[in-house]
């Protein structure tokens, strides 16, 4: 576990620090396109983001060739190589395309391309686990045509969702992070050695989105572009190709006590492969919806439009922030929700405990205008936008004299009373029962509407 987190480490340290550069690169290079109607922010942003994140791949298999434990999973497996293979190549793809907007076609055909690369040095599904069957021998050309297109669904499932500043990566991040804690349980846990790759990718790909994260948050300074959406992308259908298609259920069926039983156990996270993940339901579920939609009105499916499941959360109220906490949400909730079914199956508490998460979010998605108060001691404590009106940091003086300014408005002003006989004290404007000739300034004509 140590050399996967040390792994994690350097790949996020290196894209975080190699995304300022490539930021002030985008700029001068001219990866700034204009706003599209379909975009959300509103100023011209960088792009090229995926560049930070290619090197920290690098940067994080380097690391992992020259530790001790993850050593062998080099030497033993061809699969880094594969997968180094691919990326760079669809990262070459998307960079062009964050330059010079190529066409959607040349896209979709590098994407298989690079699918076809991973494939030919041995990254491809062997077998395929179906529940109350067993295990089922692919052919040859089978298990390509199976690859290539899970490698091709998910690049596009996560191209979509990346509409939202801080969502493709984060939403990818946690569905890695559940990834990495199935693998790492199959390798830990059963000692199966062909585990060890797809954990290793997991953990990269958990670093390439935490490094990359404070720089796309919300209000966004760079944009990973589809150089960076397609290579995280392929990343993650590398890792669930390697699990899925590599290790064989009859090394778990020595721990389950057969290979149904076997199956069966690893139902939560084999099932994917038709969605094509599980762990990333929510941009699998957008990416069908978009297709639907666009060959519903005659376009192409590969049109752009404002119709996402993103853009959809922030026309019906709720802000840009609030949005994306809501993806991570239903993101965090079917991954890990799928990762506890997959541990112990027959407790009826997670079923239950999934039941009423999905009830605490369809409520958040209800309520997109209610925007919490808290109390006036914690006011410092929370962003400006869940702070009362008219305080500060939360001072309690001004706390104060605003709830004193508000009694006297509800009692309506009083002339004070003199203080020396025969002094005339002036009765401020707006006072009852006093002529208007006896005021210091004359009556406002406008309505308070306070």
């Amino acid at each position: 576990m140590r050399e996967y987190l040390l792994t994690l480490c350097i790949t996020a340290a290196v894209t975080y620090l190699l995304t300022g550069p490539v930021r002030k690169f985008a700029i001068v290079a001219g990866a700034m396109p204009e706003i599209r109607a379909r975009d959300v922010h509103r100023e011209p942003t960088p792009r090229l983001g995926g560049i930070a994140m290619f090197f920290g791949l690098c940067a994080g298999l380097l690391v992992a060739d020259h530790l001790t434990n993850l050593n062998e999973v080099f030497a033993k497996s061809n699969e880094p190589r594969a997968l180094l293979s691919g990326a760079a190549l669809i990262w070459l793809i998307g960079v062009l395309d964050d330059k010079f907007e190529i066409d959607a076609l040349i896209k979709l055909g590098g994407q298989m391309i690079a699918a076809g690369v991973m494939v030919m040095q041995g990254l491809t599904i062997l077998w395929l686990p179906i529940p109350g069957v067993g295990n089922v021998a692919l052919t040859q050309w089978q298990g390509t045509l199976l690859t290539v297109a899970l490698v091709v669904i998910t690049i596009n499932a996560v191209n979509f969702v990346d509409g939202l500043d801080g969502l493709a990566a984060g939403m990818v991040c946690i569905a890695a992070g559940a990834f990495f804690l199935y693998a790492y349980r199959i390798w830990y846990s059963y000692g199966i050695e062909a585990a060890a790759p797809g954990t290793l990718f997991a953990a990269i790909l958990m670093g390439m989105c935490l490094g990359f994260l404070p720089h796309n948050m919300h209000p966004a300074r760079i944009f990973m572009g589809d150089s960076g959406s397609m290579l995280i992308g392929l990343v993650l259908s590398a890792g669930a190709i390697s699990i899925t298609g590599q290790v064989d259920p009859d090394a778990l069926a020595l721990f389950t006590g057969s290979e149904k039983a076997a199956v069966h156990q690893t139902v939560p996270v084999y099932i994917p492969l038709l969605l094509p993940l599980t762990i990333i339901a929510v941009p699998a579920a957008d990416l069908v919806l978009a297709i639907v939609r666009r060959t519903w009105r005659g376009q192409s499916p590969f049109a752009a439009d404002r119709g996402h499941l993103h853009h959809r959360l922030l026309e019906i109220g709720h802000s840009h922030s609030r949005a994306v906490l809501i993806m991570y949400f239903w993101s965090a909730l079917i991954g890990f929700g799928a990762l506890a079914y997959s541990v112990n199956s027959a407790s009826m508490w997670i079923v239950l405990g999934v039941v009423f998460l999905s009830a605490v979010g369809l409520v958040l998605l209800l309520l997109p205008r209610f925007t919490p108060r808290v109390p006036l001691w914690a006011q410092r404590f929370v962003p400006p936008r869940y702070r009362r009106r008219g305080l500060g940091a939360g001072t309690a003086v001004a706390a104060e004299a605003a709830q004193e300014a508000q009694s006297q408005d509800a009692q309506g002003p009083q002339a004070p009373q003199s203080s020396e006989p025969g002094e005339r004290t002036p009765v401020p404007a707006g006072a009852r029962n006093v002529n208007g000739a006896t005021a210091m300034s004359a009556r406002s004509r406008l309505i308070d509407r306070r």
